[in-house]
Order: structure tokens, then C-alpha cells, then sequence
């Protein structure tokens, strides 16, 4: 048995690296300030994808993610580690959107991939932290979705069984397919790049990169069509500009505060067992930890 899964993907802003550069007046992310890695929650639905992969030949993985043009980075990133293809959903009225129009338009691009088993992403971006897109995409397209999962531990034609890891434990639970699970952190690491295949892909580029392509570059992206990334717009996956970008986005950012830690107050301890244990005792108390 062979699977068709799409994977959601984020280019992201590296959240380590925030200055004050890095949100515009109107309250939306200052992308272009800020360097741009892959959501690590979603390399951890990226190993789950090809975990799926290895263990059902002719199973498929395609990348999907909504950004700038310069997104196609990490479709190729992820073609490196075993993904198949990839689509960079790209528009200048996507801009701005909050989850509500993300998870729109991402599920404007599902409908128009059709034949697809099972969606996979990560629980949440890091520039965000809402954990929202998946379950909206899964409401939108009308089907079951799991979140917080760690584990895919059963996988057929019929349905899925996934172990999601909880505040407090662990549980398994299953759902009919097609399917959305969001992927935790816990769960495995994505595996590393396989030099193979980024010899094999490493000219691979979309639409927007080609055109500044030399002539010779662009030529093998015709004699290669697996080196093609697919670039596809709002009005390709039929999107209503009403639910795209910010007119579609209920959300508004009213301010943006740095916040700048100081220690107001310090504690030393002798090596002493009592004083450690009347710290932890405070500790609890105040509810900084248990």
C-alpha cells in the first residue's frame, strides 16, 4: 500500500535573533529583517512523512508552504532529507495574514492538490505560537485531525492510530484518513540531509528563482522536471480575496513591547542540603516550579 501525504511547512524567522528591526508599524512580521530558518516543529512532521514513506513503497511526500518567493528554500531542504516535491504558495495579497487567512489559503492549495491520504505539520510556528493553522485546515476541509502527536504507531488505507503526548501523559488515539495531524517537538528528529540527494537536487528552484537563473541553469530545470518547485498563486487555488492576507485576517496587532528581563533579587546557597531543600519548598510555594 502507497500513501499520498502532504506535509505544511514554514519558513520562519529565527525567534533568537529579534531586534528591534523586526515588526513593521502595521503589527506584521519584518521578514526581511530577520534571518529565515525551517519551523523545527515541522522537521518533526517531515521525519514522520518519510518514516510513512520508507515503510510503504511509492508512498509520496510533498511540501507545501505559504511565504515570500524565498520559501522554496526550505522545500529544497526538505527534498535533501527524502521529500519528494514541493509547492510554495506565493502572492503578494497572501500578505499579512493571520491564521484564520493562512489556514485558508493553505486549504485553498490542499483542494486544488486533490488526491492526498494523510497531512502532516508542526504543532506550532515559532514566530506565533497559536497552534492553530492545522486544526483550522482540518475544519475547513471537513476532516478528522489529531493533535499533539508524537508518534504515528498504525497506518492504513482505513485510518490512522497516533500516540499524542499530553500535559499530563501520554494516550493513543485513531482516526479515519484523510486525516491532519500536527506534530510535536518530543517527537523524533527529522533525519539529517542525505548527500545523494542534494546532489540530485541542489539546482532545483521555482518559477521566481529561474528567472534569474544563466541561461544553462535554466535549461537543465527543462531537461529535469523533478527539479521544477511549483509556485501557485491566489488566483490558481481560486482563493477569495476577502479571506486572504489582511482583509481576510480578523487579527490586528495593536503593539509590539520588548521586554527586557532583570534580576531584582539573588539567593546563594552554601552546600548545604537543608537550604536546597528550603528553596525548593519556596520554589513550590511561589508556584515557580511543580
Amino acid at each position: 500500500m502507497s500513501f499520498n501525504i502532504i506535509v505544511l511547512a514554514k519558513q520562519v524567522p529565527d525567534t533568537r535573533n529579534v531586534g528591534k528591526d523586526a515588526m513593521k508599524e502595521d503589527g506584521t512580521i519584518n521578514r526581511a529583517a530577520l534571518p529565515a530558518i525551517f519551523n523545527p516543529e515541522d522537521l518533526n512532521a517531515l521525519e514522520q512523512a518519510l518514516r510513512i514513506k520508507d515503510a510503504n513503497p511509492g508512498s509520496t511526500v510533498t511540501v507545501l508552504t505559504m511565504g515570500l518567493p524565498r520559501a522554496a528554500e526550505i522545500v529544497r531542504e526538505a527534498m535533501y532529507r527524502g521529500a519528494d516535491a514541493g509547492i510554495v504558495l506565493t502572492d503578494r495579497p497572501f500578505g499579512g495574514a493571520d491564521t484564520l487567512a493562512t489556514s485558508y489559503s493553505l486549504a485553498q492549495a490542499v483542494k486544488k492538490f486533490g488526491n492526498y491520504d494523510l497531512i502532516l505539520g508542526g504543532r506550532q510556528a515559532i514566530d506565533g505560537d497559536t497552534a492553530q493553522v492545522g486544526p483550522q485546515i482540518a475544519e475547513k476541509l471537513g476532516i478528522p485531525q489529531i493533535t499533539y502527536a508524537e508518534e504515528i504507531v498504525d497506518l492504513n488505507p482505513k485510518d490512522i492510530a497516533v500516540k499524542r503526548r499530553l500535559e499530563h501523559g501520554v494516550e493513543t488515539v485513531k482516526a479515519p484518513l484523510p486525516c491532519v495531524v500536527t506534530v510535536n517537538g518530543t517527537a523524533a528528529d527529522c533525519r539529517p540531509r542525505n548527500a545523494m540527494r542534494v546532489m540530485k537536487y541542489k539546482y532545483a528552484a521555482s518559477p521566481s528563482e529561474k528567472a534569474a537563473l544563466p541561461a544553462e541553469r535554466q535549461k537543465l530545470l527543462e531537461e529535469r522536471p523533478y527539479l521544477n518547485i511549483n509556485e501557485w498563486n491566489a488566483a490558481f487555488v481560486e482563493a477569495d480575496p476577502a479571506q486572504i492576507g489582511l482583509p481576510g485576517s480578523p487579527t490586528k496587532v495593536k503593539t509590539v513591547v520588548n521586554v527586557v528581563f532583570t534580576a531584582k533579587e539573588n539567593l546563594r546557597l552554601e552546600n548545604n542540603d537543608e537550604q536546597l531543600e528550603n528553596l525548593i519548598k519556596d520554589l513550590i510555594a511561589n508556584h515557580t516550579i511543580g
